[in-house]
């Protein structure tokens, strides 16, 4: 009976080797998934830039202004705020 259950923990035992043996990227395989993933991420890629609508020349400019006057807005506030709060803290804070 002892001669069957180590039969069979050693067809288990070769079993799993097997199964991790199967799991375990092999290094040439490896190194050639790895460079099918990355030509196939290139190629994608590229086929998706291909697909992006690129604005004019006019949108640029107009989206430029845009931003710049958001910052010049925002920049304005800041000083604004920065000011009140600055004369806020030295009379009713400070007593100066």
């Amino acid at each position: 009976m002892s001669e069957l259950e180590s039969d069979r923990r050693a067809a288990r035992r070769a079993e799993r080797e097997q199964r991790n043996a199967s799991s375990r990227p092999q290094p040439q395989r490896a190194a050639q998934s790895e460079e099918k993933r990355r030509s196939n991420f290139i190629s994608e890629s590229y086929a998706e830039l291909k697909k992006v609508e690129w604005p004019g020349q006019n949108q640029v400019i107009q989206g430029t202004v845009v931003v710049l006057v958001a910052c010049f807005v925002v920049g304005l506030f800041l000083y604004v705020n920065d000011t009140v709060w600055k004369h806020v803290v030295s009379k009713v804070l400070l007593g100066q």
